[in-house]
């Protein structure tokens, strides 16, 4: 099982969003959580004012609406309503919200069962109740325990049989006109947008295209560019793209650009330690492979979690690299790693031309037919990289750092 928290400023658009799905026959309301009658009894105006009404007591709260879904594996097949409800039931009671008012929907829109959550995070005396890492502490705890008591499929055994996959939801390779096109783009945005960590547009298009989605500023003199909007697009098998494009904000998690900027400032500092992590799978395999070509070396980083994205123009000719970290869920432009694993670097250290630019063919021209080195002291570098990956480099014990002389104030002398 995989819980996604999502927060908001209105809950009121939470509420629309589900009752959408139930009129359009995707979704249906399976139980409620502290309502004064059962949920179907209940018109939609009453469901929503009593949320509002609790709301009222802190306005101060900007972010007060609170949207869960709960995604099981596709061979989850014994999950009645009932179950279902126990197991949202449960999984509001450990993260804290047990005694909010809560909407239990049932979705059938995706390829695997899952349930949406609509409450609040303001309490029935105005208190507030503190979101910061629920995901990662409470969240995570409530979801191991469940898989337990409800015999679900363990989100961990997924990630254990391949590294690769992305385990947010099911996000699958769209192709286009086989499912509705916001819908498919929509289960790609959720499982790559809040679990990557990506600095720019380009590096989260790297992850999104894997999945044949584009996000999209158009042409620099664009009013769309100037006015930083953004559409999300899907892509054909030659990775052009095809459809109609759907701006962010129409989407529920709203994506927009200023979304995403909040995203890329958080992400510059908090990839940081995974960096070397990266760096030490390329320089170890071009070290026990000297003779490795740029597609084996894709092969051999795919093996181990991590995507090598080739950037080329429409001659062929390279010139950009990006890699996709999805045991460590970073991405990283070449350049951001160091000049030796951006296209130039990468280029020269396999054997490739120094002369940036030139015809592709040579990307695959072995490290043995050029004049190339490893000194040793390179060598030591990289084995203490790996050996030490862990450690901060600027470290340095007390018993060696040298005593700071005290400053004496001008005028004053060493007699008191």
């Amino acid at each position: 099982m995989v819980a996604v928290i999502n927060t908001g400023r209105s809950i009121r658009g939470i509420f629309i969003y589900n009752e959408n799905k139930v009129s359009q026959g995707k979704a249906v309301c399976i139980g409620e959580g502290n309502y004064p009658m059962d949920h179907e009894k209940m018109s939609e105006n009453f469901k929503l004012g009593v949320f509002l009404k609790q709301l009222q007591l802190n306005e101060n709260v900007m972010r007060s609406a609170v949207h869960i879904s709960l995604n099981f594996d596709r061979s989850d097949t014994d999950l009645s309503k009932e179950k279902l409800f126990q197991i949202a039931s449960s999984y509001m009671d450990r993260i804290g919200f047990g005694s909010q008012p809560y909407l239990v929907y049932q979705h059938h829109d995706a390829g695997h069962p899952h349930i949406h959550i609509a409450s609040i995070n303001v309490r029935a005396d105005g208190s507030r109740i503190n979101m910061h890492n629920i995901g990662r502490n409470q969240s995570e705890t409530a979801r191991k325990e469940l898989e337990i008591d409800f015999n679900l499929v363990r989100a961990d055994s997924r990630k254990k049989q391949d590294p690769r996959q992305i385990n947010a939801i099911d996000a699958e390779k769209i192709k286009y006109g086989a499912i509705d096109s916001k819908r498919a783009i929509n289960s790609v945005l959720n499982a790559v947008i809040p679990h990557y960590k990506y600095t720019t547009l380009g590096e989260l298009n790297a992850v999104l295209n894997l999945y044949n989605v584009k996000a999209e500023r158009g042409k620099e003199n664009s009013k769309m560019f100037q006015n930083k909007g953004l559409v999300y697009q899907i892509l054909d098998e030659n990775k052009k793209t095809v459809g109609i494009p759907i701006k962010a904000s129409s989407f529920y998690s709203k994506p927009t650009l200023s979304q995403l900027e909040i995203n890329f400032a958080t992400s510059k500092t908090s990839r940081v330690v995974n960096m070397k992590r990266t760096r030490n799978a390329v320089d170890l395999l071009l070290l026990k492979y000297p003779s490795i070509t740029l597609s084996q070396l894709e092969t051999r980083l795919a093996n181990q979690g991590i995507t090598a994205v080739v950037r080329k123009n429409e001659n062929g000719l390279m010139y950009g690299m990006t890699y996709i970290d999805h045991n460590t869920r970073c991405v990283f432009n070449g350049s951001s790693l160091g000049p030796a694993y951006a296209a130039k670097g990468l280029l020269e250290r396999i054997g490739g031309s120094s002369e940036f630019g030139k015809q592709s063919a040579v990307l695959e021209r072995p490290i043995s037919q050029q004049n190339s080195f490893i000194s040793a002291a390179e060598v030591q570098r990289i084995i203490d990289e790996v050996l030490y990956a862990g450690s901060p480099s600027d470290y340095v014990p007390n018993q060696l750092k040298k005593k700071r002389k005290k400053s004496r104030r001008k005028g004053q002398s060493d007699n008191y």
